[in-house]
């Protein structure tokens, strides 16, 4: 790895899943399984404009990983330092609540690759942990607690469970999610409103299921099966559109960065 062209290279499994289709309904997946913690839904409900903002939100999230992932180190590491700051002077910066947050990132993303028909061998999967133990330093937390390997991951959802209930901001959150505040030329002009109904509803089904339970949302025979297929078929979906509707432009510079295109 060469720290002028990025924290991870194109040949790391962060650079893999982070560029993938995937990860627009792993990211919505990660938002509703965050906000099953009470206090670090409670910090965001205090602290943002989330439900004026829900676009904002998603965005800023998703701008925030692909920096971190795809961007020269100096810029990783200058959006990282802001994003600190910002923590601390919140009072959002409880490295018990940060290390929740990325978790859910980290478990939502790699599940939902995984389920959507990405090839992942066990050591691409423990690779994929180890490497986001860096995502966890940038934002403030320290790498000794972090879970670098799949093993310790579900040790870790083990042992915070008692900590997890979908409050009433938790589910605002999620019904926000499901239907979020659009202009009306973009709900009633565009199809944009029935795609993210249908993106939302899936990342809800994919929910892991002590998740589910905790919204109280009912799960069928054999719905984790279609799930999965449903997964399968919209990665491959979103594969057959223009790369300029999902691929961030920090990801395009990056491929010329690093010699891949032109």
């Amino acid at each position: 790895m060469i720290p002028e062209l990025g924290l991870f290279s194109p040949q790391s499994v962060v650079w893999k899943i982070h560029s993938d289709q995937s990860m627009v309904v792993g990211g919505i997946r990660a938002l509703l399984q965050q906000a099953l913690h009470p206090a670090a839904m409670d910090g965001v409900a205090k602290n943002s404009n989330f439900r004026e903002d829900t676009w904002g939100r998603l965005q800023r999230t998703g701008d925030y990983v692909a920096t971190l992932s795809f961007a020269p180190r100096k810029d990783a590491e200058a959006l990282a330092a802001r994003v600190r700051s910002v923590h601390t002077k919140l009072g959002l910066d409880d490295p018990h609540l940060l290390l929740w947050v990325h978790m859910s990132l980290v478990d939502s993303f790699l599940d939902i690759a995984i389920r959507s028909g990405m090839q992942l061998a066990p050591h691409d999967q423990d690779q994929y942990v180890k490497e986001m133990v860096e995502f966890a330093r940038l934002v403030g937390i320290d790498p000794k607690t972090v879970p670098s390997n799949t093993q310790e991951v579900k040790m870790y959802f083990e042992n915070i469970a008692p900590e997890l209930y979908a409050s009433d901001d938790a589910k605002r959150t999620a019904l926000f999610l499901a239907v979020p505040p659009m202009p009306n030329t973009i709900r009633f002009a565009t199809p944009a409103a029935p795609a993210w109904a249908t993106l939302s509803a899936l990342a809800t089904a994919a929910l892991p299921q002590w998740a589910r339970k905790l919204y109280a949302i009912p799960s069928l025979p054999g719905q984790d099966v279609l799930t999965n297929v449903a997964l399968v078929a919209t990665r491959s979906t979103l594969k057959l559109l223009p790369e300029n509707i999902f691929q961030p432009p920090v990801l395009k510079e990056a491929l010329i960065r690093w010699g891949i295109a032109s």
